[in-house]
């Protein structure tokens, strides 16, 4: 099974923000790769199995950014 998710997150205005959260994002159990568009303020991310958005809103915020958006 393959599970795509795009998070749309606030806050990040350089690269080093950029890869916080894609630290951030792939150290959560079953995340596969994780993407980080700077420009667009979004991660793609590609999953093992279902991760609860909640999960991702927690590991973003726990690296000072903001959860807006799962699509």
């Amino acid at each position: 099974m393959k599970i795509t998710k795009k998070l749309y997150v606030e806050g990040m205005s350089c690269s080093h923000c950029a890869k916080s959260v894609a630290d951030a994002v792939g150290a959560i159990p079953g995340v596969k790769k994780v993407d980080v568009n700077l420009n667009k303020g979004l991660a793609t991310v590609k999953l093992e199995s279902e991760i609860a958005d909640t999960v991702f809103g927690a590991a973003i915020t726990d690296a000072g950014f903001t959860l807006k958006q799962v699509a």
